[in-house]
């Protein structure tokens, strides 16, 4: 037995085949971007932070120097005097700061020696400072000034561009190494692209495939099933919901096959029930007696008698064949019945009265043939023939909603309480049938209606002993 797979899960497999592989790609692009994004801001910060002491910081110091060196007296209010000491501790400060976070042993190098000549410019500044004040020391300041502070403020100058220098080297050397990371993960996700395409087509193709062929072969077969055959049957396939579908095809075919079967059936022994039904109706004995009727009668020369039995019995024929159809009008079965009695009535002229009372408004609607006539017939030889002296027999047919109602009444002998039941249920097929009771007959015109019309429809039976028998015809409204 093949181990089913569901759709869900198959395109879940599928999903994850793309979007894991893709999910890291997506990341390692994002680390390597985020490692080069913190390399570059952290040199073109220690660039920035080294630049802004590399252009103002010599300038700042040689001419706040030389106020103090030369206007010693007045350098107070010319200057602040203790910004060489706060220039000085800010730059060892940054250049500190710089330096503990240097990475490669030429930065800390360059730094040492720049906070290196941070520190001697400060000793250099408090000599000038000292010796500012005491008079004839002016050559000796300005001397110092030309030989200590300019030329150390020039020193630590080159040595911040030379700083700055191996910074920009480092940043080259870094778009470098950038160039060639982008280049080596352009060719890592290229490849890994292709890789999880070329799987996503070959998993994606095979699950269409497993998808969309036992559909095809589904739809093949339905339409093997709507033309008729029964017998096909789908394959067995590996994906839960198709497999589902499958086995429930098959149940429903095979359910149709076996309704089919049955509905055929049920035709045959329809044909067989309305086959008996006419054979009845053309009764050798009832043809028998009324042809024998005639003859005396023409014997008799009564011309006129003749002349309505043989009419009565042609019409009564005409609508028993009616050209092989099912189906008659209202007004016809009436004739039907109306001619059957004129026959009867001239044979049992002395024990046999009856009524058709059928409204004229339903004569339009159609009717399954030979249901009346039967319960008429029904009505003549076990109600009234079974009764002393005369018997009535009253038609009756209506429109009540949707349906149209008829009923055949005799005040016969009727039926007892027991054999009343007995025969509901000969006429329900509730219990075996001889085909020569009258149960038969009776059952043939309730499967016939149920058959035609639907389960409920059909014959009611209600009936007292010494008081008479009544049928109840239930059928829908159908215009012809």
């Amino acid at each position: 037995m093949k181990r089913k797979t569901s759709m869900k899960r198959r395109l879940y497999v599928l999903l994850g085949i793309c979007l894991i592989p893709l999910t890291f790609m997506m990341v390692y692009l994002l680390v390597l971007m985020n490692s080069f994004s913190q390399r570059y801001d952290f040199i073109v910060g220690n660039i920035t932070k080294a630049n802004a002491y590399n252009i103002v910081f010599k300038e700042d110091m040689d001419y706040l120097m030389y106020i103090i060196a030369v206007n010693a007296e007045r350098a107070e209010e010319l200057v602040d005097t203790k910004k060489p000491h706060t220039m000085i501790n800010d730059a060892r400060r940054s250049f500190g700061e710089l330096y503990e976070t240097a990475e490669s042993d030429n930065a800390k190098k360059g730094l040492r020696r720049i906070i290196k000549s941070l520190n001697i410019l400060e000793d250099r500044v408090e000599e000038i400072e000292e010796d500012a004040l005491v008079s004839g020391s002016y050559d000796i300041n300005m001397e110092r000034l030309d030989l200590n502070i300019r030329v150390l403020t020039e020193l630590i100058q080159e040595q911040i561009q030379d700083y700055i220098s191996y910074q920009t080297r480092v940043l080259d050397q870094l778009r470098l190494g950038i160039r060639r990371e982008v280049v080596k993960a352009i060719v890592i996700l290229s490849v890994g692209l292709v890789a999880v395409l070329l799987i996503a087509f070959t998993v994606s193709k095979k699950i269409m495939i497993g998808i969309t062929k036992p559909i095809q072969k589904l739809c093949d077969v339905a339409r093997q099933a709507g033309q008729g055959d029964f017998r096909v049957r789908t394959e067995d396939t590996d994906t839960y919901e198709l497999a589902v579908l499958n086995d429930s095809f098959n149940r429903m075919v095979e359910e149709l096959g076996k309704l089919m079967e049955d509905i055929r059936i049920e035709q045959l022994n329809l044909r067989a029930a309305e086959l008996k039904l006419l054979q009845e109706q053309i009764n050798p004995h009832f043809l028998y007696n009324t042809l024998d009727t005639i003859m005396w009668l023409a014997e008799s020369k009564d011309t006129r008698q003749v002349v309505k039995m043989v009419s009565s019995l042609s019409d009564f024929f005409r609508t028993t064949l009616s050209k092989g159809k099912d189906f008659i009008t209202v007004e016809e079965e009436k004739k039907h019945i109306q001619s059957y009695l004129e026959i009867q009535q001239f044979r049992y002229q002395d024990i046999l009265e009856y009524e058709i009372s059928i409204d004229p408004e339903i004569y339009r609607y159609e009717m399954l043939k030979l249901i009346l006539q039967p319960l008429v017939e029904n009505a003549l030889y076990h109600g009234i023939k079974n009764k002393r002296g005369l018997g009535h027999i009253s038609v009756f047919g209506e429109k009540e909603g949707e349906n149209l109602i008829f009923k055949v009444k005799d005040d016969g002998i009727g039926m007892t309480e027991e054999r009343s039941r007995q025969v509901w249920q000969l006429i329900r097929g509730e219990r075996p049938r001889d085909e020569e009771s009258s149960g038969f007959g009776l059952f043939n015109i309730h499967e016939r209606i149920r058959l035609y019309y639907g389960a409920e429809y059909g014959l009611t039976l209600k009936s007292a002993y010494q008081e008479g028998t009544e049928f109840t015809v239930v059928i829908p409204c159908v215009k012809n």
